[in-house]
């Protein structure tokens, strides 16, 4: 036994006492870790526990910040009329749209992984759209789901639809109409990226011995694609419901939260209080209410993922 401990030297060490050439490493590698570190402190934990100390006063940053404690939570909960109905539109937009998004851009994957001819250029057009500003995607889609003169509602009346939806300006198609937006910009970019990355790493093997069991390619999707593609997919989930919770630049450059606020999501709501109102102490309170809520769900859904996340070879 004393033996192989004295063979287990760390190296660079001498007695415990670092070597020259490793403190001079280690000064080099927390020298290159500076300027992360100076952001992180900087850039998140300072102002992170700045806005947690304005959540608990009155503040509008022309004058100084008054002490209320809890008033502006008590107030979130009890006497904003807009802060219930925001976070359920919230909901609502995450709740549709990602699982669309995520299923989308999984079988649309399925589909560009097979081996075709020309699949580097259908994998490129379905990735472009996902390069377009999302300022330029809310214009074209403006147009595209105009009332009077859009192609999409002109089609539709070509058809036979004698009544189209409203879309933007409709309250009831007014979150749908953005849903549909994102999923353009969406099913074909990172998400689907992810997802190619993910079943080329599933061994072919596996679908070798399925086919020698007779499996056809419905039993391969079901038996040997999904479960292994299952750690993308929640990745991929977590990923789309904290993305999805933050909705804001679509609904604020379309509709400015209209039609009568019907697209005032949580996030364009924070906004209004803190650079429209300049109520920057309540702004903060939402905030910080919203961030336990996303890493809540975030949690919730790490917990969840035990009973359907199959890790091959784990």
């Amino acid at each position: 036994m004393a033996t192989l401990t004295s063979r287990l030297k760390v190296p660079g060490m001498s007695g415990g006492l670092l070597t020259t050439r490793q403190r001079r490493e280690n000064f080099y590698g927390y020298l290159f870790l500076t300027p992360w570190l100076l952001g992180f402190f900087g850039l998140f934990i300072g102002p992170g526990l700045g806005s947690f100390y304005f959540s608990l006063t009155k503040y509008d940053v022309l004058s100084s910040p008054q002490w209320i404690g809890l008033d502006n939570y008590i107030t979130m909960f009890t006497d904003d009329p807009l802060f219930w109905t925001s976070l359920g539109r919230t909901f609502y937009y995450a709740g549709l749209g990602v699982p669309l998004g995520v299923i989308g851009s999984m079988f649309l994957a399925i589909l560009l992984n097979a081996k075709l001819r020309g699949l580097a250029t259908y994998r490129t057009l379905f990735f472009m759209p996902s390069l377009v500003p999302i300022v330029a995607s809310v214009v074209l889609w403006k147009w595209l789901l105009n009332d009077d003169f859009g192609i999409i509602n002109q089609t539709l009346n070509d058809l036979g639809w004698s009544d189209p939806p409203g879309w933007f300006g409709d309250r009831r198609w007014a979150i749908p109409s953005l849903i549909l937006m994102g999923l353009w910009q969406g099913l074909g970019g990172t998400r689907m990226i992810i997802f190619l990355a993910g079943l080329q790493g599933i061994p072919e093997t596996l679908y070798e011995a399925a086919s020698i069991d007779g499996a056809n390619a419905y039993h391969k999707l079901l038996h040997v694609t999904l479960p292994l593609l299952t750690p993308t997919i929640f990745f991929n989930m977590v990923l789309g419901v904290i993305g999805g919770l933050q909705v804001f630049t679509a609904a604020f450059v379309a509709t400015e939260g209209g039609p009568g606020f019907a697209t005032t999501f949580y996030s364009l709501h924070l906004y209004r209080h803190a650079f429209d109102y300049w109520n920057m102490g309540y702004a903060s309170a939402l905030a910080w209410f919203f961030a336990i809520v996303i890493v809540s769900l975030t949690i919730w859904q790490l917990r969840l993922s035990r009973r359907w996340v199959f890790y091959y070879g784990g």
